[in-house]
């Protein structure tokens, strides 16, 4: 069957039309043809076919298209690739659906294991939410809160990556640790290396080595030993983690609300490696070290300086 030159720009015309995503094409009276080639697009048979077509050759489209024509009989409706020529769709006006993301989520005191389609595997600390979108040529997450440990699995060709607080860790195959705290996106490497800070500047970090994007950039990675429990086991291994940081942390696991530390206690720097169970005596002994107490207001836990020039501005 051969189209004439007005009807072939009639139904290339319909054809764009229906293919578009903006707003304004709610607002338009559709062309002459567009029920047809709505018609032609809402076939089920010819969606499963034309998703196909990246992988077709020529030969497979003109066959596709003769079992098309015997099957409809009259001819009439050939397909979108028939009517308007395979160059079309290769031109990029014929996209399939993007895949919806998949959303994650967890309450304080909550853990969640996820295994990916992709094989790789999720494990989703409490308070945590991300979303996680899987197509044949890329694999992205994104975080909005929380901690999140993952076990990507090797695909050269659809590299993973998860943004962060602004920050952006690139990887094909690998385990690693990622954490969205007050004090900025810290970074944990349990296997492989990743590729991890922004467009702008970024370090590639290695197994046994975790750093933190804060303020814009990434710095410099330091040791840690990968080989030792971490709060998937009930065990927190920090150095140097703003005291802030630490309180998002203990809170992620339930039990009494910590109050964000007061402004002179915030950015301290602890370290140590301790048991997840106890909170309130975890920060009772730690204060003992860094000068702070433990006071319980209400339902909630607050850290109180015990330095002579803040101790009573610290109070509720």
């Amino acid at each position: 069957m051969s189209l004439n030159p007005t009807r072939r720009a009639a139904l290339h015309d319909a054809a764009r039309w229906a293919m578009r995503e903006d707003d304004a094409v709610l607002r338009e009276a559709p062309p002459a043809a567009a029920g047809e080639v709505q018609a032609m697009l809402d076939d089920r048979a010819l969606s499963d076919a034309m998703a196909q077509l990246p992988r077709l050759s020529d030969a497979d489209i003109r066959a596709l298209r003769s079992r098309r024509r015997t099957a409809i009989g009259t001819g009439g409706l050939l397909g979108i690739a028939a009517v308007l020529g395979i160059g079309g769709w290769h031109a990029g006006w014929y996209r399939a659906a993007a895949p919806a993301p998949l959303h994650y989520e967890t309450a304080r005191g909550q853990m969640l294991d996820v295994k990916l389609a992709d094989g790789s595997a999720v494990h989703l600390n409490g308070a945590t939410s991300l979303d996680v979108t899987l197509d044949d040529h890329r694999r992205s997450v994104t975080m909005q809160r929380g901690e999140a440990y993952f076990d990507v699995a090797h695909l050269p060709d659809r590299p993973f990556t998860v943004h962060a607080g602004g920050a952006a860790t690139q990887v094909l195959g690998t385990a690693f640790d990622i954490d969205i705290a007050a004090g900025g996106v810290r970074l944990a490497v349990y296997r492989g290396k990743v590729r991890f800070g922004d467009a702008a500047a970024a370090v590639i970090v290695p197994a046994g080595w975790r750093t933190r994007f804060a303020e814009g950039r990434a710095q410099a990675p330091t040791r840690f030993d990968a080989a030792q429990k971490d709060w998937r086991d009930g065990w927190l291994d920090i150095d140097a983690m703003p005291l802030g940081d630490l309180v998002d942390a203990l809170n992620r696991r339930g039990g009494p609300l910590i109050a964000p530390p007061p402004p002179s206690l915030r950015g301290l720097a602890v370290s140590g490696r301790f048991r997840l169970d106890s909170p309130q005596a975890l920060l009772d002994a730690m204060g003992l070290a860094y000068g702070f107490r433990t006071a319980r207001v209400g339902t909630q836990l607050r850290l109180e300086s015990t330095g002579a020039d803040d101790a009573n501005s610290s109070r509720p």
